[in-house]
């Protein structure tokens, strides 16, 4: 049986900042496979490295050296291998965030839809995607409402809508459950297990958020931007 090719896989990712006695570290020799099917999460104190690892795999910011493959394209190695950051980012990757962003003069189809409008859908074809979609995470009985008439639990599955608008195997999430209590928490953990395992999606989770551990399938650890698995 052949093995799985990983999603995300990082071979000696660094990323340092300044030069000379200025010289800070954030990223040391980072080597990691995630797989399909998988939800990860991410830990470490504050100044580990944590958000300036997930910037690197959501192509945001340049590490300095090493290699990084994404759904089985190598997209940077000493050096980004495509130009346009923007398209690689709408075709790879979704974001979620401890906070929604939703548009607040958008309704929560509008809010999904406006995502696949940017990658080149017309009109009909990004509601009709983002209604499926708000209906696939139990939200779609709340589609023609407005962020400000939201709950945290609610206008946290949009985002997740919004980030799986495109269709992306790649969900990097930063601190997706800390504002929600642990029920709420617990909810949109488990849409995430189900789109991992639905969609055959790699999610990487940022967090401090204790409750929500049991859900990992790993756990990694970040430490003075060095990696480790004894999160646990």
């Amino acid at each position: 049986m052949n093995a799985v090719a990983p999603l995300i896989k990082l071979e000696s990712i660094s990323k340092h900042f300044g030069e000379g006695s200025t010289r800070v570290d954030a990223l040391r020799d980072i080597t990691l496979d995630i797989e399909p099917g998988s939800v990860v999460g991410l830990l470490g104190p504050s100044g580990s490295g944590k958000s300036t690892l997930l910037n690197a795999i959501g192509c945001i910011i340049e590490p300095t050296a090493g290699r990084m493959t994404l759904d089985g394209e190598v997209v940077y190695d000493n050096g980004w291998l495509r130009s346009d950051l923007r398209r690689l980012r709408l075709e790879k990757i979704g974001f979620i965030f401890q906070f929604h962003n939703l548009l607040p003069f958008l309704s929560v189809t509008d809010n999904v839809a406006l995502v696949l409008q940017l990658a080149g859908y017309d009109d009909d074809d990004a509601k009709h995607r983002a209604t499926q979609l708000l209906d696939y995470l139990e939200v779609g009985n709340r589609k023609q409402a407005y962020p400000a008439n939201l709950s945290g639990g609610e206008a946290q599955r949009v985002a997740i809508a919004r980030a799986l608008a495109n269709k992306p195997r790649i969900i990097l999430a930063d601190e997706p459950t800390a504002a929600l209590d642990s029920q709420r928490a617990g909810i949109v953990m488990d849409l995430l297990g189900k789109v991992a395992k639905d969609q055959s999606a790699a999610i990487l989770v940022v967090t401090h958020d204790e409750k929500i551990f049991s859900r990992f399938d790993v756990m990694f650890q970040l430490r003075d931007g060095q990696l480790s698995s004894d999160a646990a």
